[in-house]
């Protein structure tokens, strides 16, 4: 009995190691159905992100420079992180700046205050047209040790 399974299973392997060696295998594309998408709408996820000038080294190095960490925050001790979310447009500009999840003493505004002064990114693209794209983005406030109480 436990031989008969055995050859079954050997010859299973072989006609399945046969057909991954056939040259000879059609592929056949199935076309998906694809949903309307409003353009105005923006996505959420695209084929090509939208990218800040000079790349993400380049958007780190802004943030660190601009951000300023607000004195209310500093004299409470507020750390953590606020994340903002906002559109990058057709043209890479960045629009709808808003906080979707904030720390306080300051720190929301000012992070929503160097997200709108920021440079135009290079713009989403899907299926080769540029789009809008929402994009969320986390800035992390942490005191060192001389700006600490």
């Amino acid at each position: 009995m436990k031989l008969r399974h055995a050859l079954s299973f050997l010859s299973l392997m072989a006609t399945t190691a046969c057909l991954a060696q056939n040259d000879n295998v059609i592929d056949v594309a199935v076309p998906q159905r694809e949903e309307a998408h409003d353009p105005n709408e923006p996505f959420t996820l695209v084929e090509v992100m939208p990218e800040y000038p000079g790349g993400q080294d380049a958007m780190f190095a802004y943030i660190g420079n601009t951000l300023k960490y607000p004195k209310e925050a500093m004299e409470k001790g507020i750390q953590g992180t606020v994340i903002v979310n906002f559109v990058v447009e057709r043209d890479g500009s960045v629009n709808e700046v808003k906080t979707l999840r904030g720390i306080g003493g300051g720190c929301d505004e000012e992070a929503v205050r160097v997200v709108r002064g920021m440079p135009n990114w290079k713009p989403g693209k899907q299926r080769g047209e540029a789009v809008r794209v929402k994009y969320n983005l986390p800035i992390r406030y942490k005191l060192t040790g001389s700006q600490q109480k």
